[in-house]
């Protein structure tokens, strides 16, 4: 099979899941005339505002790869993308990044108010843990699954990671906070992901591992692309504002190690990610394209 003819594969395959994950999204928070409507179309509002779902994807081709059926952690996948919703919310808030924007449209605030989407945020915590109780899964790999989530949620996890992404601004940071930032805030989530999926299919502590091994080097290149898309792409392309970290007084690792610096740290992240993968998958054709396919997006 030619580059082209993989790339095309790879591409439909990630169409295919995005396509499932849509519509088990949408299915969710339907309103009846309850007198908190507002609350559960606030909350869809930003659950169905488009985006990647690259995390609930890695746990999908993770559990496939442990030897798994992707539609097995179709469940769990939600989940993942409900908490990763639910701390963009917030992380848009005044009180935090202070963003009008996310994903080219107005951010939850903006458009439900501060206490809406406050309330929203906290919401979709509850339910990814609720959606991933529900997922069918067997006992363990649920159990599992709950750990892995209520962790990555927490303190070491994205709250840890935004409280010093916060508290840092303004202030000079070395690479080695910045990338503490990372790991707690950005890669732990994408960590989460892909080790649930590898819990979805009943996988092996070795797969868990590694898959955490990759997920967290592919998070960290995540970070780093984006910090450099925030000064050399537009808003519209971004559909967030563009120089918005730069505004902030965030340190980032754009500002901190220049152009060059960064695209070599994304090679050599993207590199550790593929590599994590030996030996303990039979198929990690996709989960490598993935890996190189984010680490040179434009926006």
């Amino acid at each position: 099979m030619t580059t082209a003819n993989k790339n095309e594969s790879n591409g439909a395959e990630l169409e295919r899941c995005q396509t499932a994950i849509e519509e088990r999204l949408s299915s969710c928070f339907v309103s009846n005339g309850e007198g908190y409507a507002t609350l559960l179309d606030s909350m869809r509002y930003s659950l169905l505002a488009g985006g990647k779902r690259i995390r609930p994807v890695i746990c999908m081709k993770f559990c496939e790869a442990a030897g798994g059926a992707t539609q097995n952690a179709l469940g769990a996948a939600c989940a993942i993308e409900m908490m990763h919703t639910y701390s963009l919310i917030h992380d848009d808030l005044p009180c935090m990044d202070d963003d009008d924007t996310r994903r080219g449209l107005p951010s939850n605030h903006i458009k439900y108010g501060e206490f809406t989407a406050t309330l929203a945020g906290d919401a979709l915590q509850a339910a990814a843990f609720e959606t991933l109780l529900k997922s069918g899964m067997q006992p363990e790999s649920i159990i599992t699954s709950a750990q892995i989530l209520a962790e990555t949620a927490g303190v070491h996890g994205i709250c840890g990671g935004q409280y010093l992404d916060i508290s840092g601004e303004g202030e000079q940071q070395s690479q080695e906070e910045l990338t503490e930032i990372c790991e707690l805030k950005t890669a732990a989530m994408v960590s989460a992901a892909a080790r649930i999926g590898v819990a979805a299919a009943g996988g092996t502590r070795g797969q868990a591992e590694a898959a955490g091994r990759y997920a967290s080097a592919v998070g960290l290149a995540f970070q780093i692309r984006d910090d450099v898309l925030d000064q050399t792409a537009t808003t519209n392309e971004l559909g967030k504002p563009a120089g918005s970290d730069k505004d902030n007084g965030k340190a980032t690792f754009m500002t901190l190690l220049g152009p060059v610096a960064c695209e070599g740290l994304i090679v050599s992240e993207t590199q550790k990610a593929i590599e994590a993968l030996a030996g303990e998958f039979d198929n990690t054709r996709f989960l490598e394209w993935l890996a190189h396919t984010l680490a040179e997006r434009k926006y």
